[in-house]
Parts: structure tokens; C-alpha cells; sequence
């Protein structure tokens, strides 16, 4: 599956970046829908439509910890090698977008907490499913070069 179009699919229907990348690998994860939906929300429009983090970075970073993630107290091995992925992942998506902050990649868009309506001309200006296709397409480069396990 291109869980990056599946991604770009889901914020045409009206979820936010953050939720749109979240959702869109539901079939990797193990979790329903709704569940990653809610567990992205805060994140989208860089935060809480704060401009910071893009969404759809956001939403790749949920599911790369979901599925990769370290969970002891103290194990600086298991998070360095997070870490850098984590770094070469936003290097690729920077590289491809200009940017991993919503605001700039947006161009300084409103920082309220109103949310834009959704209507065919927002989704003709804005890029928001574009980037949620590219951060689709890193996590799916990453997943098919790092194999799960079978237990997760």
C-alpha cells in the first residue's frame, strides 16, 4: 500500500496533517482509526495551529515511535538510534519541502485556533496533502529498509 496517497487521501476528508499520517497506517500499527485520529489531533497545523512542527511530520514521528520506539527509562543506545533517525528522516522531508515548520512551509499562514474551512480552493492553495503524501512515502521508505517484527 502507498500510505503516502492513502495520507494525502484522508486530509481531502477533512482531517488534519497530523491525524491524516497517523491514520493512514492503521494496517502497520494495529490501531483503529479513531484511535490514531485522536491520538494525532493536538498535532495538527504545527501544533495546535501554533505554526511550529508540520503536522504531517508529526503524525510520521507518532508512528515511527509507535512502531520502533524505545520504552526503558535510561536506554541512551535504543534512543540515540532513534534520535537519528528521527534527524534523517526531518532531513529528508526538509530537503523535499523547503521546511519542516508549518509556518514557513505555509508561508505564515494565521496562527489562531479557528480552523480553516475546508472548501475546494483551500485545498487547491494549501500543500497539506502534498506533505502528508511525502511524510507517507519517508515512513514507507523506512519501514520496508528497517523490517518489523513479528511481535509488534
Amino acid at each position: 500500500m502507498d500510505h503516502g496517497m492513502k495520507a494525502a487521501e484522508l486530509f481531502t476528508q477533512g482531517y488534519n496533517c497530523a491525524q491524516s499520517v497517523a491514520a493512514a497506517f492503521c494496517d502497520v500499527t494495529g490501531l483503529d482509526e479513531k484511535t490514531a485520529a485522536r491520538m494525532a489531533s493536538p498535532f495538527g497545523g504545527g501544533m495546535g495551529r501554533m505554526r511550529e512542527v508540520c503536522g504531517a511530520v508529526s503524525g510520521m514521528y507518532l508512528v515511527l515511535g509507535w512502531l520502533y520506539g524505545y520504552d526503558t527509562p535510561g536506554d541512551d543506545v535504543s534512543k540515540k538510534a532513534l534520535y537519528a533517525d528521527v534527524q534523517a528522516m526531518g532531513a529528508r522531508f526538509r530537503e523535499q519541502a523547503g521546511s519542516i515548520v508549518c509556518r514557513e512551509i505555509l508561508k505564515n499562514p494565521p496562527s489562531d485556533p479557528n480552523p480553516t474551512h475546508r472548501t475546494a480552493e483551500f485545498y487547491q492553495k494549501r500543500p497539506c496533502a502534498r506533505m502528508c503524501l511525502l511524510a507517507g512515502r519517508i515512513l514507507d521508505d523506512y519501514i520496508a529498509a528497517h523490517p518489523l517484527e513479528k511481535s509488534k
